[in-house]
């Protein structure tokens, strides 16, 4: 399996209201950024479509390192978090539904193919790819906003 590396990132300008996401896959010496908005969403429906459209690009099955500051998405996943609210048909333990099945679904459809490996890094902090990402979901969630 190819050896992937994955940045994401999401942004929303008021939770709800315009969100954009941003992800940078890199392979060898080679890398493609991806982007794009919603007019009306959320900040953790951007993190996931980050991720969810970065895994989407892949034509095969690869071994994927990503990296996101989402720990919405890194706990969920690597707890086991997800799995356990899609088995109990999307509600949590403490009988809330969870939210944004349809984004989870397709997530855990996409780990069934992919060999993720997630790690969570601070936003905001420096790290240069999660900067680009940041940059690239900022202007996303502006172009969204006058949509």
């Amino acid at each position: 399996m190819k050896k992937i590396q994955m940045f994401t990132d999401g942004a929303c300008s008021g939770n709800p209201g315009a969100g954009g996401w941003g992800t940078i896959l890199r392979y060898g010496g080679h890398e493609k950024e991806l982007s794009g908005g919603e007019k009306t969403t959320t900040n953790n429906r951007m993190e996931l479509t980050a991720v969810i459209k970065g895994l989407e690009a892949l034509k095969e099955p690869c071994e994927v390192e990503l990296y996101t500051d989402s720990k919405y998405i890194v706990d969920s996943v690597t707890k086991g978090w997800a799995v356990k609210w899609r088995n109990n048909g999307w509600i949590k333990p403490d009988k809330n539904p969870a939210l944004n099945p349809d984004l989870w679904e397709r997530l855990l459809d996409l780990l069934d193919i992919h060999k993720v490996d997630f790690n969570w890094v601070k936003g905001h902090a420096g790290h240069p790819e999660n900067e680009r990402c940041d940059r690239l979901a900022v202007a996303e969630s502006q172009a969204a906003k006058n949509r």
